[in-house]
């Protein structure tokens, strides 16, 4: 029986990643942008003598094992700290391999332990070993790391790792975790097609919020909007009640609530006094600082700001506030405030169905991470049935038309980023629901 359920899980799996298969076999190769060329040495003028260091050793080619086999290393967390993480992703990714794979895919998992050292360490290993491609580590210092080991390997083996930190991005290594950038273009372009083309901003003084903002001065900026309210704060700020106060002009606001009642009283007509007892309950009076508001957080924090602004008169109508991948969780509907929020997701679909499946084999629920190894594991075994080992040339790893995978399509581009077609949700009581669904394709051709 144990056999049976197996035949039919990798049956139903690969239904859901063969389409990478087919976008890859499809696609016409993307265009690689060649590196800039190094810089001149200065020329220094004698005397007094210089005494010029002897350029380092070339590194020798690592050499490759006489075989045909195509040999992808997997860096994860396997102990330590987050070495239920990196379960998950390693269980993940076989059964991608059992997908996907062929006699020849061979997949080497490495342990990183969350350590530089032992990622660059693992690294290393895999290439003396004839890795052809590296898929993790799984975070941004461990991503760093393993950099200066791709330098000396002596023949190029690209990395896709499983971080979200663009700053590791470039030099063969290209970052694969979700991108705060493109989620917040994807809202910030919903919002101005219904009219929002001031946006203020709530985010926390990490580099995470400053990619936000940055992205969203951008996104504004390209639909003919501007940033008009930027909030920051210290993150484990315990009593958000004045950020969000500042956030909403309440005291500006309130201050013009008497002063229109002011004048209004002071007219005297018929009009004026209707137009005062229509105030009578009124807090504050006049324009909102913005149209929409994009808080760059999630969890608690998310809904104990979410809670504040009922008390500071920012209504919350449909697309009135704005979210980033952080909103991706279930129960935001708890709170009321978040109700009709928007914020930018992969397609649930393919997760659902992934996690239904990986529950059922494994007996336990997937980390949310844990498609990420699915679906790098999938591209490597697509891409190595394509070219064998020449197949994870940047030209075939950024082509430009992306694969389909288990949270719809996604690309990596030659800068080193990865780019993902998102829908649009809104929050509802009981979970969220589609705005906008997410492209099935990518257009036009990223230039970068």
């Amino acid at each position: 029986m144990a056999a049976q359920k197996r035949h039919r899980m990798a049956k139903t799996l690969a239904a859901l990643a063969l389409t990478a298969g087919i976008l890859a076999g499809c696609a016409s190769p993307g265009t690689v942008t060649a590196p800039p060329p190094p810089p001149q040495a200065p020329v220094v003028a004698a005397p007094p003598p210089v005494v010029v260091a002897p350029p380092p050793p070339v590194a020798s080619a690592a050499p490759m094992p006489q075989d045909d086999k195509v040999r992808v290393a997997l860096l994860l967390p396997l102990s330590g700290a987050s070495a239920a993480i990196g379960q998950s992703m390693l269980d993940a990714a076989q059964m991608a391999l059992f997908d996907l794979g062929d006699d020849k895919f061979v997949l080497m998992p490495r342990d990183s332990k969350g350590e530089p050292a032992a990622a660059a360490a693992a690294a290393k290993g895999a290439i003396d070993e004839g890795a052809s491609l590296i898929l993790g580590p799984l975070f941004a210092p461990q991503a760093s790391a393993v950099k200066p080991v791709l330098a000396q390997a002596g023949r190029p083996v690209p990395v896709v790792s499983f971080s979200s930190d663009w700053n590791v991005a470039g030099g063969g290594l290209w970052v694969l975790g979700f991108q705060p950038q493109e989620q917040v273009r994807r809202v910030v372009n919903m919002a101005a097609g219904r009219g929002a083309l001031r946006f203020g901003l709530l985010a926390p003084s990490t580099p995470y919020g400053d990619a936000t903002l940055k992205a969203l001065t951008e996104a504004a900026a390209a639909v003919g909007g501007q940033v008009t309210r930027v909030e920051r704060y210290t993150p484990g700020t315990p009593d958000m009640t004045s950020v969000v106060r500042r956030l909403s002009n309440y005291d500006g606001r309130k201050a013009g609530l008497a002063a229109e009642r002011s004048r209004l009283h002071g007219a005297g007509d018929a009009e004026s006094q209707t137009a005062l007892r229509r105030l009578s309950n009124a807090d504050t009076f006049g324009e909102m600082p913005f149209d929409a508001v994009l808080i760059a957080e999630g969890g608690t924090k998310l809904r104990e700001i979410a809670s504040l602004f009922p008390f500071f008169d920012i209504d919350p109508a449909p697309g009135r506030l704005l979210g980033t991948g952080l909103w991706d969780e279930g129960g935001l509907g708890r709170e009321p405030a978040l109700i009709g929020g928007w914020y930018a997701a992969p397609p649930s679909e393919g997760r659902q169905a992934f996690e239904q499946r990986f529950q059922q084999l494994y007996g336990y629920k997937p980390h949310r991470l844990a498609t990420l190894a699915y679906d790098a594991t999938a591209l490597a075994a697509v891409l190595a049935k394509a070219g064998g080992r020449d197949g994870f040339d940047p030209a075939a790893l950024t082509n430009p038309n992306g694969f389909a995978g288990v949270e719809g399509i996604f690309r990596l581009v030659p800068s080193g980023v990865s780019e993902r077609g998102l829908a649009v949700m809104e929050v509802t009581r009981t979970g969220s629901s589609l705005v906008d669904p997410a492209p099935t394709s990518f257009q036009p051709t990223p230039s970068s």
